[in-house]
């Protein structure tokens, strides 16, 4: 026994050596940018694209110059041609023009390797998103006349799914909620994360725009208010796991799927109200109330404080069993 605790011991002992990593004192070579390289490098961050950036055409064309900059800002004539909707473009030059009094930044982008244009970069970012799956599902989700119609449409089935539920007087969340905390969970991720959303919109836009041009799902590669979004974003994956598979344990197939209509009715309520409030520090003061309504619904009302002692079904108070009919005191 002895002998085996020091052999323990000898190998923690030689795993944490085996861990340890000596600090060395690196010196950086200097490196020496070129004014041209500096300029990229400021271009880069501060609008955060470059060179060989690559766009999608979101408008349903671009017109884009053929003749260069300079040519188009001395009034000389110019030839233009239009790219179609769907169309990948790639960054290939980037100008900066102080004599342009409508915008001094000039991109050139290539559709192949023989059709090449200019566009003022104002002009381009509004009909374009960039070449990622993630980016354009902000963007489509950032347009504020989708927002304003979802909001009719969101307002109109709630509305009649509600009115629909109540005279089947079936489950629904908040109202009459079955015994399991998650889709109150999942309801108040989502308001979290619409709130989330709109307050990195208002208070760290240079983040998000950032965030937009090189989008990540991993948490862990951001900090601050990113962090946090994304980090529920991820939650509200596993929680509407948890949430579906929890109905379906508590309701028969045609009573969870109502259910789950109705969550999901709420999660896009909850989303659209507070991205919009939030925008006018209205949702913060709103998150706090429905927060608290939540809880208190949940705990006060939903949740199943006893056990019948006759079945051991759950029930909310004492008294008859609804499921068995015993008296309990």
């Amino acid at each position: 026994m002895v002998r085996i605790r020091i052999l323990f011991v000898l190998l923690v002992t030689a795993l944490l050596t085996g861990c340890y990593n000596r600090r060395t004192t690196a010196v950086a070579p200097s490196i020496q940018y070129t004014n041209q390289q500096i300029d990229s490098i400021v271009f880069a961050y501060t609008h955060h694209y470059t060179e060989n950036f690559n766009f999608v055409v979101r408008a349903d064309s671009l017109w884009l110059t053929r003749q260069t900059p300079e040519e188009w800002v001395s009034q000389l004539p110019v030839d233009s041609f239009a790219v179609p909707r769907n169309t990948r473009l790639v960054v290939a030059d980037i100008r900066i023009l102080p004599t342009d009094s409508i915008d001094s930044v000039w991109v050139q982008l290539a559709q192949d390797q023989a059709t090449f244009g200019w566009i003022h970069e104002s002009q381009l970012l509004s009909r374009v998103d960039p070449d990622d799956p993630i980016s354009q599902f902000i963007s489509f989700f950032s347009n504020k006349h989708l927002l304003i119609f979802l909001v009719m449409v969101i307002v109109i089935v709630v509305g009649y799914s509600l009115r629909l539920l109540l005279r089947r007087n079936a489950h629904i969340v908040h109202l009459r909620d079955i015994d399991t905390f998650y889709p109150t969970l999942l309801a108040l991720l989502v308001a979290v994360s619409a709130t989330l959303y709109s307050t990195i919109q208002l208070f760290a836009p240079d983040a998000w725009r950032e965030f937009y041009f090189h989008p990540t799902l991993n948490p862990f590669r951001q900090s601050g208010l990113l962090f946090f979004f994304l980090t529920s974003v991820w939650a509200m994956v596993i929680v509407s796991l948890a949430a579906v598979d929890d109905t379906l344990r508590h309701l028969h197939l045609g009573e969870a799927m109502l259910y789950l209509l109705g969550l999901a009715g709420l999660c896009a309520l909850n989303y659209v109200i507070f991205s919009l409030t939030t925008l006018y520090y209205v949702g913060y003061v709103l998150l706090v109330a429905y927060i608290v309504f939540a809880f208190y619904r949940y705990f006060h009302v939903t949740r199943s404080k006893y056990l019948c002692g006759h079945c051991g079904m759950q029930i909310h108070r004492k008294g008859v069993c609804p499921h068995c009919g015993a008296v309990n005191k």
